[in-house]
């Protein structure tokens, strides 16, 4: 650096830490359902989207198309790997339904949406 200029990018002796956060920190999840009672749940399910490998906004308008066509106390269930989805469908349907959120530990999500 030649004289009279100053670094932007000072220099210090403070450690800069290295880890990322987990999705888990960063993403607002539903609560979330245990195995047995998920695949209880998914057994019951009145209809079963397949969303693997859909990214937003098609699992949301899914979502709202299905939950619009059940009725009170019906279960929707919205199968992903798209973590975004996880917490955008339950916003996208709102008060139309409670939202309950399965993962697998592999990336793999299921969405129970259950119609008000």
């Amino acid at each position: 650096m030649s004289a009279g200029h100053e670094s932007r990018y000072p220099v210090t002796d403070v450690p800069v830490p290295m880890s990322q956060p987990s999705w888990d920190d960063v993403v607002e999840m539903p609560d979330e359902l245990d195995d047995e009672t998920a695949e209880a749940l998914l057994a019951d399910a009145t209809e079963v989207q397949d969303m693997t490998g859909e990214v937003c906004p098609y699992p949301q308008v899914e979502a709202k198309k299905g939950i619009a066509g059940l009725d009170a106390g019906d279960v929707l269930v919205q199968k992903t790997d798209h973590v975004p989805s996880t917490e955008n469908v339950p916003k996208a349907v709102g008060d139309d339904a409670t939202a309950k959120v399965w993962k697998s530990g592999d990336g793999r999500y299921r969405i129970f949406l259950r119609k008000e």
